[in-house]
């Protein structure tokens, strides 16, 4: 098997060009050292240089002389060099100041030569890309300042970034087990890892056995277990209130701000309410989930009194003011940027802006003033918007309502409070809402029916239950006031040529297409293939497939052939809400688009000097990528941390039988949600009988080649648990229901067969 490369990109190192001499330079030797981010020894320097026979002793008698000289240091058949940095290495940023210069230290630093120097890392303003935040590695060219300089400036060195370094691939998560003597090892919680770590002695971190821990890998597997160095302990592996932190430090989700962050939130002073415009005398509501902390939108309507638009309504929305305390370049500013957005646990929230800011300043409090960005829209009675404009301005939330509270006093009940906002403010919302129904059913956006599962927690972590939360007119009101503003902003911006980040969803693929149209051959639904494609094609297909055995079936593949929405700084539309200019607006709070969005709404319509910089426009495409990464980061953490949780809460129900539907076909088996904890987990093709079963991709089946039964995608079966993971998330389940019957598949194209290892029918 061949060694894996030390490289930090995860790539084989291109072998160094070897002297006519035949051995590498001393400067060769240590530089190669330094730039390897893993334990290094004789034996990858030899392989790496290429050198054979006798030309191993010469590096032997090297390596020697590198010891006696102090430039290298020895533990066991570990090398690591000293004081001396080569002019390239990698480094770990440590620290970021006011000023926004980061500070490194040497990724790999011996202990015996004392503290590691303090590096001061320069930017690259000709080539702009996501600045490194604390924790981040990067590849550096090494410069050493004069010593006239040094004790100046405070630090010793200064680096140029070569390229940042990703350390998904360094990065782990498990159980640390104590083994005999000083060793120990760790049980990875990610459903890939192949292997346990082995953490060497003088690495565990003081980590107990038994305890979570995030751990750093110094060594990948060649001859036996990869090693890992561990970085941090998070507490007792089966506290339920530690799970969210796997996923956490897993995908290396920022969750402590900065020292320089957190001093800059401590300056903060509140608004100045001068130069707003004052919409305190207008009954403006938040109305959020019961359990929200933050509000950063507020919505009010009223009938126009213009005699010309009769039956039209003037809406406004207004979203929290952030960009008038988070400042561009600022060290709020890039630990936002850095973190993209906020990540939602049932048990905890990882925040993109501090408490401070997200529950306080930026947050509009019933009753207290709050600085705001305001959106003035005026609809017609069909629901077609004549005109908008945005301000900044002043305002007062009349009221704090959650969802269930507003409707219930629509429908006649609801609290007080609620019931004395009917008159002033809910009726009309309510009447507005009516009217952009109307425009909203002609755009025709996709209508796929999607419940959402909410977990429950009790004050111990575990989970209570897990509920649907009925969806109420209340959240299509909010939703569709939040959609009209979004728009109004990327059309106000694309009006002005104005650089922003659009909200994108593009149409699907063809081969998606294709896909799709074979699939819904089988349940007797056209689809025309070459035509141009809307969400309303989408919409007729599944309103024929309403009340039809295949329902669920047919929203679950049309979901599949559905684009991933991201961020971009040109648009394409969003094909799902079938909008041609769409971008986030309303919850700077929470995303970093909508604060970038609001910064060039504030330079384009002329609302102050604290809007879109000339760095956020050099870097707008490295944003843009960014921010759609953490997206994505944030919410498989979100996932995975609900998988463990659901596996946990699960795990003393061994051999308890379920109702699931089948969510996933593949060769090996079929992934199932459970339908009353949504918990995924798979069921391996060897419980499905003892007959050979054939991957149907047009159906997404898995078919009997000799009865005919089939297991298709949507259908509701009965499994019964067998194994779970807690740690990882993972849950298999044996299949106890027969498959529907069908003809048999034919032998040509097959994809794969499957034949079980034991029987399964009882």
């Amino acid at each position: 098997m061949k060694r894996p490369s030390p490289h930090p990109s995860g790539k084989r190192q291109k072998r160094p060009v070897r002297p006519a001499s035949g051995l590498p330079s001393e400067k060769d030797i240590l530089e190669f050292i330094a730039t390897s981010p893993g334990v290094v020894g004789k034996r990858d320097i030899a392989r790496a240089f290429g050198l054979k026979g006798n030309a191993k002793i010469g590096l032997k008698a090297t390596l020697k002389d590198l010891e006696q000289k102090g430039s290298l240091d020895r533990k066991g058949k570990r090398l690591a060099g000293t004081s001396s940095l080569p002019p390239v290495t990698v480094l770990e940023i440590i620290s970021i100041d006011d000023d926004g210069h980061a500070y490194a230290v040497p990724a790999e630093w011996n202990p015996v030569n004392g503290d590691p120097p303090t590096i001061l890392v320069l930017e690259d303003r000709k080539a702009p890309q996501p600045s490194p935040g604390v924790g981040d590695r990067v590849l550096a060219r090494i410069e050493a300042l004069p010593a006239s300089k040094k004790s100046i400036l405070g630090y010793t060195y200064q680096a140029q970034v070569m390229r940042p370094l990703s350390r998904e691939a360094m990065r782990i998560v498990g159980i640390y087990r104590q083994g005999p003597g000083a060793h120990g090892r760790i049980i990875p919680s990610g459903k890939k890892d192949r292997y346990d770590y082995h953490v060497p002695h003088g690495e565990d971190g003081g980590a107990e056995d038994g305890e979570l821990v995030a751990a750093e890998v110094t060594k990948p597997a060649s001859r036996g277990l990869p090693q890992a160095r561990i970085r941090a302990r998070l507490g007792n592996a089966r506290d339920p209130r530690n799970t969210s932190l796997i996923a956490i430090h897993a995908h290396g989700i920022p969750d402590q701000f900065p020292q320089a962050v957190l001093d800059e939130v401590k300056r903060l002073q509140h608004f100045r309410p001068e130069s707003r415009e004052d919409l305190r005398h207008l009954p403006l509501l938040t109305i959020d989930p019961v359990d929200a902390r933050d509000h950063d939108d507020a919505i009010w309507a009223a009938a126009d009194d213009d005699p010309q638009n009769a039956g039209g309504y003037k809406v406004i929305v207004a979203i929290a003011d952030v960009a008038a305390y988070v400042k561009a370049q600022s060290a709020l500013d890039r630990e936002a940027r850095r973190r993209g957005n906020s990540t939602y646990f049932p048990d905890r929230v990882v925040p993109m802006l501090p408490e401070r800011i997200s529950n306080d300043l930026c947050s509009l409090r019933e009753a207290e003033d709050r600085p705001a960005l305001a959106c003035h829209m005026t609809f017609d009675r069909h629901g077609k918007k004549l005109s908008h404009r945005f301000s900044r301005a002043i305002m007062r939330s009349a009221a704090k309502l959650a969802y269930e509270d507003a409707q219930a006093a629509i429908d006649g009940r609801g609290s007080d409070k609620a019931r004395s906002m009917l008159a002033p403010a809910l009726k009309p919302l309510w009447a507005a809402y009516a009217v952009l129904s109307h425009a909203r059913d002609t755009r025709g956006p996709l209508e796929l029916d999607l419940p959402e599962r909410k977990i429950v927690l009790d004050d111990k972590g575990n989970i209570a239950r897990v509920v649907v939360p009925e969806r109420l007119d209340a959240h299509r009101l909010v939703e569709e006031f939040m959609i009209q503003a979004n728009v109004a902003a990327a059309q106000e911006l694309k009006r002005r040529k104005t650089p922003l980040l659009y909200r994108v969803h593009e149409e699907p693929s063809q081969e998606k297409l294709r896909t799709l149209a074979d699939f819904l051959k089988t349940v007797n639904i056209p689809f025309a293939l070459g035509q141009v494609v809307r969400s309303k094609h989408f919409n007729r297909i599944l309103s024929q497939a309403k009340d039809t055995p295949h329902e669920r079936l047919v929203h679950e593949v049309v979901l599949r052939s559905q684009a991933q929405a991201n961020y971009r700084h040109e648009n394409a539309g969003h094909f799902g809400l079938s909008l041609a200019d769409y971008a986030h607006f309303t919850s700077p709070i929470r995303r970093y688009a909508d604060l970038i969005v609001h910064r060039a709404l504030i330079t384009a319509c002329k609302l102050g000097s604290d809007g879109l910089s000339a760095q956020d426009i050099a870097v707008l495409v490295d944003t843009a990528d960014l921010i759609s990464a953490a997206e994505r980061r944030s919410m498989v953490a979100e996932r995975e941390t609900v998988d463990r949780m659901v596996a946990a809460h699960l795990s003393g129900k061994l051999g308890t039988s379920f109702k699931a539907r089948i969510s996933g076909v593949v060769g090996a088996g079929l992934f199932v949600t459970l339908l009353d904890t949504g918990a995924d987990g798979f069921v391996p093709v060897t419980t499905l009988g003892r007959s050979f079963y054939v991957l149907d991709d047009v159906r997404h089946a898995l078919v009997s080649s000799e009865t005919g039964e089939t297991f298709q995608l949507g259908d509701v079966v009965d499994v019964k648990l067998t194994e779970v993971a807690p740690v990882k998330g993972g849950l298999k389940f044996e299949m106890l229901s027969d498959g529907k019957k069908g003809p048999k598949p034919p032998r040509v194209g097959r994809h794969r067969v499957r034949r079980p290892e034991r029987p399964r029918r009882r």
